[in-house]
């Protein structure tokens, strides 16, 4: 298909389902199961650690579910990074304690927005996760809410499930035998959120997930920064089958992802037709072609015989095909490749890219020849520990027969340039089963009812406008901005300030702060007190507004230092009226004859002397009416 194919869909026709799954960490100041603090440490700050061996276990219908024997295939060993806040639950050496009741309080909020209806008993399961990160091998899990819907432009999309449930480990380094995770992430509560598939297009993907994320910023009971929250986006179209596209964390990506999927599928179900035209099919039986690369010069086989063997697969009516682009830059191929790596190879080759690699032309035809391939047959090898080549090599027989069927179900990784590559199979209803050491919590109609509701960010964005004179742009900045908090606070405090306004307060937080950082300023180390008392200065005279900048400057260096001594050092100390009046004085008098000549229009270029006099000393505000005053006065006499 053409590079423009996603601008020419009509994703109507074509069937397009598509929902949504949001994770949203909980600013709660506990754990979910346990008590230690919701605060993410520097990796340095671990005290200890240990490891953890994973594998799957069957559930109580004695079905073992089929994403986690896949990953159990990797057999890795799980290092866990513990720091002085880290206790027995979180290294599963103890049973968790009850549900923490104000993440249950923020779920139920939230719960509220979405117009969901809770259940009147929570129950926790578990989940099973035997990627390492969960130190038990599974994630405890509830089920909160049902039966809620978003407004959008394009009508309701239904809410379908709201679960209370606790964050994984985060992963600190993959070395491949061993995967290092560290513990202060794990058991924050979240929410999970999925929507029904009443998502009719890419663009409506991304207004709901913008839609979602504003309700749950409404709350103020949200964490926020890069990984506090993330997007899963289930995808079919007609003929395909359901996907699900794990970890998408920038919404700018979400349309393209959306496209993408749908592109692919579209692809691979054009493959499959053409495939099943030429009458193709999968040769089961993994071929030793060791002896074809005895004498290989090819650097990449030469290090792999070393240690283990060639094997290969035939794939009859392939040729051609497996070269064939479903997704920018990925071919089917590439979805072979995929499927292969979750064996630990480092990838395949197939002779629709041979020769390449140092692989010669004769070699290919070798290898042709040692599996019997024909024209217009595909040929997939793969070279590594004899173990891993045959489990790769059983993984691509099983994509490839999938291939002759058009889309297959399974979970997939979204990548930062749209696409997307495999993860896993998606899982089915034997990884969950009931968490006995949890007791379950009930949820009174009363209690519920009496949760205060938040205003909207949308309805604030509109009441600052209308009360604090902001301009609109202004205001969608400081709603949406994690230092809302700070400007209500400072704006309540400075009511009465005629020089600290909510348009300065605003634009301090929203633009001077960028500013900082882009020239390189710490300005995480900003505490709030810190602009309180920035910001009393101002107010107080102490120096002007355009002493901001400076100020924060110093004490985004020296943050133990008070806004005062960082005016100081800044040469801030402050003019009183007198001062300023006198120099003015002089300096009209010095240029009197210009002042007479200019009139009042001598304001604009004098005002410029005045300024790099006092300029971080006085509000400019006072200085200009000042100067006219003393011009107007001049001119008078």
């Amino acid at each position: 298909m053409a590079d423009n194919m996603a601008d020419k869909l009509d994703y109507r026709a074509l069937g397009l389902k598509c929902g949504l799954e949001i994770h949203q960490q909980l600013d709660s100041k506990q754990k979910l199961f346990c008590r230690c603090p919701t605060i993410i440490r520097d990796i340095k700050e671990s005290t200890s650690e240990f490891f953890r061996f994973l594998r799957p276990t069957a559930s109580e219908m004695g079905e073992t579910d089929r994403a986690a024997l896949e990953q159990s295939k990797l057999n890795r060993k799980y290092c866990y990074k513990a720091y002085d806040s880290t206790c027995l639950v979180e290294n599963d050496d103890e049973p968790p304690t009850e549900v923490n009741p104000e993440a249950l309080d923020i779920a139920l909020v939230i719960t509220k927005l979405l117009h969901m209806q809770p259940v009147d008993q929570m129950h926790v399961m578990r989940k099973i996760v035997v990627d390492g990160s969960n130190t038990s091998g599974f994630q405890r899990t509830a089920f909160l809410a049902k039966g809620g819907y978003l407004e959008t432009s394009q009508g309701h999309v239904g809410v379908d499930v709201l679960c209370l449930e606790e964050e994984a480990c985060q992963k600190i380094e993959d070395q491949g035998d061993v995967v290092i995770y560290s513990l202060d992430r794990l058991g924050i509560p979240l929410v999970e959120i999925g929507t029904a598939p009443d998502i009719i297009s890419p663009a409506h993907a991304k207004e709901t997930a913008q839609q979602i994320g504003m309700l749950l910023r409404s709350t103020g009971k949200v964490k926020r920064g890069l990984g506090t929250i993330r997007q899963d986006v289930n995808i079919s179209i007609a003929k395909g089958a359901r996907v699900e596209l794990k970890g998408v964390q920038a919404l700018d990506i979400l349309e393209m992802l959306v496209e993408r999927e749908v592109e692919r599928q579209a692809n691979l179900l054009e493959i499959r037709d053409a495939l099943l035209a030429k009458g193709a099919s999968v040769c089961n039986k993994i071929f030793d072609v060791n002896g074809v690369f005895e004498k290989t010069t090819s650097k990449v086989i030469q290090k792999s015989l070393k240690k283990g063997k060639v094997f290969a697969v035939l794939l009859p009516g392939f040729a051609g095909f497996v070269g064939r682009e479903v997704q920018p830059g990925r071919r089917l191929g590439t979805e072979f490749s995929d499927r292969a790596k979750t064996s630990g190879v480092g990838g395949i080759f197939h002779t629709d890219e041979l020769p390449n690699y140092g692989i010669t032309e004769a070699e290919v035809l070798a290898l042709r020849q040692a599996v019997g391939a024909k024209d217009g047959d595909a040929v997939i090898m793969v070279a590594d520990v004899e173990k891993r080549a045959r489990g790769a090599m059983e993984s691509v027989i099983k994509r490839a027969n999938e291939a002759l069927l058009g889309v297959p179900e399974e979970t997939r990784k979204a990548l930062p340039d749209g696409n997307s590559s495999y993860l896993r199979p998606l899982p089915g209803a034997a990884r969950m089963y009931p968490e006995t050491d949890v007791p379950q919590a009930d949820i009174s109609m009363e209690h519920f009812a009496s949760l205060p509701v938040p205003e909207l960010l949308t309805d604030k964005s509109k009441r600052f406008t209308a009360e604090l004179d902001l301009s609109g742009e202004l205001a969608d900045m400081i709603v949406y901005s994690s230092y809302l908090p700070l400007f209500e606070e400072l704006v309540a405090r400075f009511q009465d300030g005629k020089i600290v306004t909510p348009t300065l307060i605003s634009r301090t937080l929203t633009g001077m702060l960028p500013e900082l950082k882009r020239d390189g300023a710490d300005i995480d180390r900003l505490c709030d007190e810190h602009f309180r008392q920035v910001f009393s200065l101002v107010e107080q005279a102490a120096f002007s507004r355009e002493g901001i900048d400076p100020v924060l400057r110093i004490l985004a260096q020296r943050p133990d230092i008070s806004a005062q001594k960082a005016a100081a050092e800044a040469g801030l100390s402050g003019s009183d009226t007198a001062d300023v009046e006198q120099f003015i004085d002089t300096m009209i008098h010095e240029r009197q004859d210009f002042v007479k000549e200019k009139g009042m229009a001598a304001v604009g270029p004098l005002m410029g002397v005045v300024m790099a006099e006092f300029r971080g000393k006085v509000d400019g505000k006072i200085l200009s009416d000042i100067l006219k005053q003393k011009i107007n006065k001049s001119l008078s006499i």
